[in-house]
């Protein structure tokens, strides 16, 4: 283990490895380290046997559910915006060529107390219960303005300033109604609440250029979300595969792994069963950094399986259902995320599906009854209640890069949020994901 090393990174969660695989790629000796012996971290996903030890531990899985292995449960369950952030990050570091992806079948929104499809064509659209014949007119001349709408082309805006009116300015524009409103800033612009209504537009209206995008960007997509076979513990261990492949060293099983600090404060190193090895900086989760992060939220999240598909979701494999703060007389909205035996992570005719929030009072679980209600019978549940803990400075100081835990989305947009707000912390400068990765492309010219 001693050396020196450019950057040290603690916690093998899908944040940290990201960030691991993208220093690497930029040329930086990287040492990963983590203390559990299996990749994943927060981020992991667990067979059935794994699944019990967490939550009913000396208790067995009912043989009823099927083979342990079939399993592979989530612990932070997201899907993928098909022209997302996170894709993009894979297909600039050609992480994709470790994954298979599979698309997933619906986006729903909780209106009225109804589970409805979120359109994914213009013949959705018209038949779709969420809004009236005149209502979807307008909202018609909207989803136009906006998948047309190009920040460089000012004769795309049509006389709208959008970084200067807020975005209820814009859905007044266009005359909008609260239930429109309603399902387009929580389903489409995934907003977790309406602090953005007072927000400029244009942040928005480019959440929702970007949902438009998603869904055509490949051929005979229903949703605008993909997600791998075998789970998001997948991501995690592609990243590390690539850090490797640039010259990254790999330590599991590291219980005992602290930060060194100098006499300043500043992170030099980190120590393990007696040895240290030097660096520049340290990246990791919250927990490696005791005292220097805070909690900010909590997060509950019920982990169901069922032996069904979600009812009113057209019988669908994988789904979104996302229930509005309003819909549900909350502060934030619930989300319930939803896969199965065909994305390969339950056992033949199993759903794993899953409801979480931010928690709002003294009785976290009792708060997931909206989204429960929608499940149907459920054949074996367990809850849990995690802290989310954001650092409380920006590591130019000390050289402790902290991540932030994860919210309760069912989407990854937040997540690669703080992942290239890492990365622009570290290096001082944003990953530009539209050029070619140069180490890549000079990596692909010697194969040629």
């Amino acid at each position: 283990m001693d050396g020196e090393y450019d950057a040290i990174v603690l916690g093998t969660g899908l944040k940290e490895c990201i960030i691991s695989g993208l220093l690497s790629v930029s040329g930086l000796k990287v040492l990963h380290m983590d203390r559990n012996s299996y990749y994943g971290g927060e981020s992991a996903s667990l067979n059935l046997n794994q699944l019990w030890e967490k939550f009913r531990p000396g208790q067995t899985p009912p043989k009823e559910l099927g083979p342990s292995r079939d399993y592979n449960v989530d612990s932070v369950p997201k899907f993928m915006m098909a022209n997302g952030q996170l894709v993009r990050v894979l297909i600039y570091t050609d992480v994709t060529k470790y994954l298979e992806f599979k698309a997933v079948d619906g986006s729903f929104v909780l209106n009225k107390g109804r589970v409805c499809k979120v359109p994914a064509t213009d013949m959705e659209a018209l038949r779709s219960p969420l809004m009236g014949l005149f209502e979807k007119r307008r909202a018609r001349n909207f989803f136009i303005y906006i998948q047309d709408y190009d920040e460089k082309n000012p004769a795309t805006h049509k006389g709208l300033d959008l970084r200067a009116m807020s975005m209820a300015q814009l859905y007044t524009h266009f005359g909008l109604d609260a239930q429109t409103i309603d399902f387009v800033g929580h389903a489409l612009a995934l907003h977790r609440d309406d602090a953005y209504l007072d927000a400029p537009a244009l942040p928005t209206a480019l959440k929702i250029k970007l949902y438009h995008d998603s869904i055509t960007r490949y051929e005979g997509l229903t949703s605008p979300y993909i997600y791998p076979r075998y789970g998001l513990g997948e991501l995690p261990q592609a990243f590390a595969r690539l850090s490797a492949v640039y010259g990254g060293t790999y330590m599991l099983h590291k219980a005992d792994a602290t930060v060194v600090y100098d006499e300043a404060g500043r992170a030099v190193g980190v120590s393990s069963e007696g040895e240290t090895a030097k660096c520049k900086f340290v990246v990791g989760d919250p927990s490696y950094f005791p005292g220097k992060s805070r909690p900010t939220s909590r997060v509950v999240r019920a982990t169901c399986i069922l032996s069904h598909p979600i009812p009113n979701t057209d019988n669908a494999h994988s789904v979104q259902i996302i229930l509005p703060q309003k819909q549900i007389g909350r502060r934030s909205d619930m989300y319930v995320f939803c896969c199965s035996y065909a994305h390969n992570v339950a056992a033949n005719d199993k759903w794993v599906a899953f409801v979480s929030t931010t928690v709002e009072s003294s009785n976290p679980e009792a708060e997931l009854a909206p989204g429960l209600a929608l499940l149907g019978p459920i054949d074996e549940k367990f809850v849990s209640v995690v802290d989310v803990h954001e650092p409380l400075e920006d590591g130019s100081k000390d050289g402790c890069f902290i991540s932030k835990g994860y919210d309760p989305t069912t989407h990854f947009e937040t997540t690669v949020e703080d992942v290239l707000g890492l990365y622009k912390r570290i290096t001082g400068h944003d990953l530009d994901l539209d050029s070619k990765n140069p180490r890549l492309a000079e990596q692909q010219q010697q194969q040629e």
